[in-house]
């Protein structure tokens, strides 16, 4: 059966090698936070990609100080006067989504008014919004910020059940990255992570399959671990699917239309044997002259 390509939804374009993504069944990619860099990046990606190019975040907040992060990755946002300017940036860069970074653990974080100008002005660019949440509190924030995404399901606390359902009721998309939190062996991080989801997950909310890849031993292809991990947290067969050709942001990004579909063998099993064989295809053409 042939379906949308499928996309990773959290990838760092910078740290891995993407040459076989495209033979696995992931036929689009979201970059999810670099430098005016990944410019050069997206154009030697071999699928197509849409990009969020630098980080904003309070001045001195993550990932400025990772080891990871590359020079000038963040746009400085101290106060709402500031958001117009830091999303300027990205619109000139062309950047398809704006992340903010909220991880008072590793450095400040945009107060509500900040937060919710850089949304106001991303939503004037017809932008979405999404923001790496980690810690307490975090998530609430980023509600109380009107971001529609979240980067990451959140994995560091199990989250009130009025949480969830803010978020449900929001509107919010999640991306999964549940394998990060142990690379094929379980931990207690996962173990939140997969609970927050399955409650999400079963009060409606929008899930999309991304894994962060760059960030540690992760498989540069699809990865069945998260799959795997997608249907623990109760998604079925076909909520699996739908997270993985969500088209989430490429809705405004034209690369879209020229990912190819992604071809699964239409056959009995189960959802991750077939996967294995996925593999990115040419669009049927039509005849004529």
């Amino acid at each position: 059966m042939r379906y949308p390509a499928f996309c990773d939804h959290h990838v760092h374009l910078g740290l891995i090698d993407a040459s076989g993504l495209a033979a696995s069944g992931v036929g689009r990619v979201v970059d999810l936070g670099w430098s005016d860099a990944v410019l050069a990046l997206v154009e030697a990606a071999p699928v197509p990609a849409a990009y969020a190019g630098r980080f904003v975040s309070a001045p001195g907040g993550y990932p400025s100080a990772s080891r990871w992060a590359p020079p000038r990755c963040t746009s400085e946002v101290a106060e709402p006067r500031d958001a117009a300017d830091a999303v300027a940036h990205q619109v000139a860069l062309g950047a398809g989504v704006v992340k903010v970074t909220l991880n008072r653990d590793a450095g400040p974080v945009p107060d509500v008014p900040t937060l919710r100008a850089v949304v106001d002005a991303a939503t004037e660019a017809d932008l979405p919004v999404v923001a790496h949440v980690e810690g307490p509190g975090m998530v609430e924030l980023a509600l109380a910020g009107h971001v529609g995404a979240l980067a990451h399901t959140p994995w560091t606390h199990r989250l009130d059940g009025e949480v969830v359902a803010e978020a449900v009721e929001a509107g919010q998309a999640w991306v999964s990255t549940l394998d990060i939190h142990g690379y094929g062996t379980p931990s207690a991080d996962q173990d939140r992570a997969v609970d927050n989801l399955a409650r999400f997950h079963a009060a409606g909310g929008r899930v999309l399959y991304g894994t962060d890849l760059g960030n540690g031993p992760l498989p540069e292809a699809l990865n069945l671990r998260e799959v795997g991990l997608l249907l623990d947290a109760g998604l079925g067969d076909d909520a699996v699917l739908l997270a993985l050709t969500d088209p989430w942001p490429f809705v405004t990004v034209t690369a879209a239309v020229s990912a190819g579909s992604t071809e699964v063998p239409d056959a009995p099993g189960p959802l991750v044997e077939r996967l294995a064989s996925a593999r990115v295809v040419p669009e049927p053409t039509t005849g004529g002259e």
